[in-house]
Order: C-alpha cells, then sequence, then structure tokens
C-alpha cells in the first residue's frame, strides 16, 4: 500500500509542479514569440520548433544520463520534473500566442494610444483579453501532461506506472493492477476538463 501511495503522490507532484512550471515558461516563451523585437521572436520559435519535435522521453533520456555527465545533479524527481516542464512549455507558448493573436489587434493600438508600454499593454489589456481563449487549449495540455507523466517512470520516478510495474511483478494481477491504474489517471484527467469548463463559466 505504501508503494501505491508513493506512486500516487509522486504522479500528481510531477503534474502540478510540471504544468505549473510549463506555464511560467510558455508564458515567457509566448512573450517572446509576440513582442515586436526580432532576435526575441527568433528565439521564441527555435525553442518552440526544437523542444516540441523532440519525443518527451528522449529528453527524458537526456536530462537523466546527460545532465550528469555535464556536472549538473539533481534528484531524479526534479530532472524528470525540468524536462517535462520545458517540453510542455513549448505546447503552453503556442497556445497562448494563439489566444493573444485571437484578440482584435485594435485593443492594442488602443493600449499604446494611451500611453502604455508594450509590457503594460501585454499585462493589463491583451493577456486578460487572451485567457478566456485558452482555457480549453491549456486543459488539454495539462490533461496531455498528465498521461506523460507516466515516461518518468521510465527513467526510474517512482509514478503510479512504475508502481503498478513493482506490484504486478509480485502478484502477477496486471489485469487488476493497471486497470486501476488507468482508473487513476481517468479521473486526474476528469477532474482538469471538469475544472477548466467551470473557470471558463465564470470567466467574463
Amino acid at each position: 500500500m505504501s508503494l501505491v501511495l508513493e506512486g500516487f503522490l509522486n504522479t500528481v507532484a510531477l503534474t502540478l509542479l510540471s504544468f505549473g512550471g510549463a506555464l511560467l515558461a510558455g508564458l515567457l516563451v509566448a512573450v517572446m514569440r509576440i513582442v515586436p523585437v526580432p532576435l526575441l521572436r527568433a528565439a521564441g520559435a527555435v525553442y518552440v520548433e526544437v523542444w516540441r519535435n523532440v519525443p518527451l522521453l528522449a529528453w527524458l533520456v537526456l536530462f537523466v544520463f546527460g545532465l550528469p555527465e555535464a556536472g549538473v545533479k539533481m534528484p531524479l524527481f526534479w530532472t524528470a520534473f525540468t524536462a517535462i516542464a520545458l517540453y510542455e512549455a513549448a505546447f503552453v507558448a503556442e497556445a497562448l500566442r494563439s489566444g493573444v493573436n485571437a484578440v482584435a489587434s485594435g485593443q492594442g493600438e488602443a493600449a499604446r494610444a494611451l500611453g502604455l508600454s508594450v509590457r503594460q499593454s501585454l499585462r493589463h489589456v491583451i493577456l486578460p483579453q487572451a485567457l478566456k481563449n485558452v482555457v480549453q487549449p491549456l486543459a488539454n495540455i495539462a490533461i496531455a501532461l498528465t498521461m506523460a507523466t507516466a515516461l518518468a517512470g521510465v527513467v526510474g520516478v517512482v509514478d503510479m506506472t512504475r508502481a503498478a510495474q513493482r506490484i504486478n511483478l509480485e502478484f502477477a494481477q496486471p489485469l487488476l493492477v493497471f486497470t486501476g491504474v488507468g482508473l487513476c489517471y481517468l479521473v486526474m484527467a476528469a477532474g482538469i476538463g471538469f475544472g477548466a469548463r467551470a473557470l471558463e463559466r465564470r470567466l467574463p
């Protein structure tokens, strides 16, 4: 039972922390992609193309085995968190950029006409309006991230999937064990979807 609880808590923690990190990094990349500075826009575009076009498992393996070789040593959980957050940040950035592009261009022009800087325009005018447009896309990314945390078990993190593998080795009940794990992921995904719909209804 302790192994089941450890796997479940690690999965929940990895999901929440990775999504939080992806939101922060993705917001930064999205801003880089929309500001009128060619170098920043190019850097943001390169980030998105590189990270989202390499499989997450490849990034996890690279981080877990490559970072120690480069002299960067972190606990396994935090290494997996870093790789997942940076990977999902590319998708978050594109979702946010699409939301911003859906806001009428006149809004930004009006904000600048009132004397607001680019940063103030983004913070006070454009991003608040874009938020409602990206609730569902971000929820879909969060659900995909939840499922992707299972890959952390491949590199040694004791998540629900890895815990299930260990339990199955002991009791040899794969149908029962992995059905239970699948239901846990289903509940988590359904909870994210329900929360996103509730948030969307509350937004103006």
